[in-house]
């Protein structure tokens, strides 16, 4: 599903439970995550929707290393010759997708969470499984991205993985979240404003603590990584994340 304008001049791709973003300014574009490895063509396509073709496509930024927003991005790199950006800390992370911290094994949640079920399932057909590392990824921070397309603000919100950022475009009224706050849970099936379940997060009192520089934006529409977009305001947002995680 492409959505043109989840927020002025971002576009959303939403390709087996993950989102994608296409963020336009003045006929340039920046790619925000990468998916799946069957992503890609997706991607294409909602750049040709757009009337815009490879050579309009400046970088892709990652808010973090994870397989599901890493998949299409080795093919990205090598067919349309952009660079691809992400902070150093998850460096590691997107060289070895299947090598990350997280605090519970992953492997009881579809029996204790069967509505997850939907989702991981899409994600497994979409190439979950088979994401190549993605290497020699350049360092992702404020200068670089002040020379992109759509000019964020970088926000650090580590928790989720050590690396983890969301990008705040302050004249847009948006932030690209990321997996800092969701508003599906693919390991749970959970939806409404969340932080990721501790099947892929890392360290979820940090990944709580970093809500505070979302709230800080007062945005009015998050874009998450997984999930609809958030219209109701980034400090509502947070108090319900903030309320779901003392339950």
């Amino acid at each position: 599903m492409f959505t043109k304008n989840a927020a002025p001049g971002i576009h959303r791709l939403e390709h087996a439970a993950t989102n994608l973003y296409v963020v336009e300014d003045g006929g340039s574009l920046t790619l925000v995550d990468a998916g799946f490895p069957s992503s890609e063509r997706l991607l294409a396509q909602a750049v040709r929707e757009l009337g815009r073709g490879p050579g309009d496509i400046r970088a892709l930024v990652l808010t973090h290393g994870h397989f599901d927003h890493i998949g299409s991005a080795t093919r990205l790199r090598a067919r349309l010759g952009i660079p691809v950006y992400a902070h150093a800390a998850d460096h590691y992370i997107a060289a070895h997708p299947y090598r990350y911290r997280h605090e519970r094994s992953a492997l009881l949640y579809p029996i204790r969470y069967p509505k997850s079920l939907v989702a991981l399932g899409k994600m497994a057909a979409a190439g979950a499984f088979a994401v190549p590392g993605l290497r020699d990824v350049q360092a992702l921070d404020q200068d670089v991205l002040q020379s992109l397309p759509g000019r964020p603000t970088l926000l650090p919100v580590p928790g989720h993985t050590a690396g983890s950022v969301a990008l705040w475009f302050p004249e847009r009224d948006a932030v690209i979240t990321g997996d800092a706050i969701v508003t599906l849970d693919p390991y749970t099936g959970g939806r409404g404003p969340q932080i990721v379940a501790q099947a892929a997060t890392a360290d979820s009192a940090t990944a709580l603590a970093s809500l505070d520089a979302l709230a800080s934006t007062r945005a009015s529409v998050l874009l998450p990584g997984h999930g609809e977009p958030w219209t109701q305001g980034a400090e509502a947002a947070v108090a319900r994340a903030l309320e779901v995680s003392r339950h």
